[in-house]
């Protein structure tokens, strides 16, 4: 009866991709980044981040996983996804009006395991705009 009780009263859990994110700003800003935007919408492509290291702005990918699985995060970052950021940094770039912007690609590693800490992984400069 205890179960069933808790189990109409526990509160729902936040999505994983979203707890990620949260755990991936966090590391960011320790890491020094400033945040400028998050879940950005740039022409018609998403950006989880758009952040600033220095005189760089970050297009960041976040990838969250559950531990224990065969692939790591950041290896789910195929193809199509990495055409969309560049394309989206291009438009970001274009706006601003800056041709001579640095900007590099980003992604944020999250791994949270059913017990313990997360680990939060920043892969600066993990491809390019080519």
């Amino acid at each position: 009866m205890l179960s069933l009780i808790q189990g109409i009263f526990r509160r729902k859990s936040e999505p994983l991709g979203r707890r990620g994110e949260k755990r991936a700003l966090r590391a960011l800003r320790r890491a020094g980044y400033t945040i400028l935007a998050r879940n950005a919408r740039v022409a018609r492509y998403e950006v989880d981040l758009i952040a600033r290291e220095g005189d760089t702005t970050a297009f960041i990918e976040v990838k969250t996983r559950r531990d224990g699985g065969e692939i790591l995060p950041e290896e789910n970052v195929g193809f199509e996804k990495r055409r969309h950021l560049r394309k989206a940094a291009r438009i970001y770039v274009a706006h601003e009006n800056n041709p001579s912007m640095y900007y590099r690609f980003d992604v944020v590693s999250v791994l949270i395991p059913e017990s313990g800490k997360p680990s939060v992984t920043i892969h600066r400069d993990a491809f390019r705009d080519e």
